[in-house]
């Protein structure tokens, strides 16, 4: 596996254990999936460069799209929950505990 190969999907699974393990704070949450999506995006994008796949250069940029509407979906619930609650604070809000 190259080095950079390494590296994103070394990120990756930051992200993952950030999503998992931080999970007190709605943006905190927030930016371990953006995390996520950025080391997907970059892995797609090094994959689709170094197969040289004329087929699949669209879609990194589609999950650029997706990650970019996914997170303004999630600075709105955000605000909303900051408005509505008082905090953004996951621990306080009773519909979301396991």
């Amino acid at each position: 596996m190259p080095s950079t190969q390494f590296t994103l999907a070394t990120m990756f699974f930051m992200g993952l254990m950030g999503v998992t393990l931080y999970r007190n704070h709605l943006l905190s949450a927030l930016l371990c999936l953006e995390g996520l999506m950025l080391s997907l995006f970059l892995l797609l994008a090094v994959w689709s460069l170094q197969t040289n796949a004329t087929t699949f250069t669209a879609t990194p940029m589609l999950l650029l799209a997706f990650s970019a509407c996914e997170a303004g979906a999630g600075l709105a619930l955000l605000v909303a929950t900051t408005r509505t609650h008082g905090s953004a604070n996951l621990n306080s809000l009773s519909a979301l505990r396991w």
